[in-house]
């Protein structure tokens, strides 16, 4: 089994910057992708970074230039440094990790944490 524990949200004002963080722990023997996706009130989950080892990494449009997804692999941590926020960067946001472990490829979700941007 894998953990993922989420942290680094908050509320911060229009033009301020959070970084998010999610660990990896459990039975690990290979991370083949990394993610942060995004569900804002009333509105289904989407894709906001992507990290794999073979494609790089992907952004969706509206946060291209303002977010940047890294990763750590000696803590198996990805990060999603969020700069220039606007208000509808709001949501809560999780984590989404692909790991190759004793059962094979699983996904597995973090728990999620608020951004909540406003003034």
């Amino acid at each position: 089994q894998v953990q993922l524990v989420e942290s680094g949200g908050g509320l911060v004002e229009p033009g301020g910057s959070l970084r998010l963080s999610c660990a990896a722990s459990g039975s690990i023997f290979s991370i083949r992708a990394m993610g942060w996706y995004r569900q804002a009130l009333g509105k289904q989950r989407d894709l906001v970074a992507s990290l794999t080892s073979s494609t790089g990494t992907n952004y969706a449009d509206s946060v291209k230039g303002r977010f940047t997804i890294s990763r750590d692999n000696t803590k198996n941590t990805v990060y999603l440094q969020m700069n220039s926020l606007k208000p509808e960067d709001t949501a809560v946001y999780y984590c989404n990790v692909n790991v190759m472990g004793p059962g094979g490829l699983k996904t597995y979700w973090g728990q999620g944490t608020q951004v909540t941007v406003s003034s």
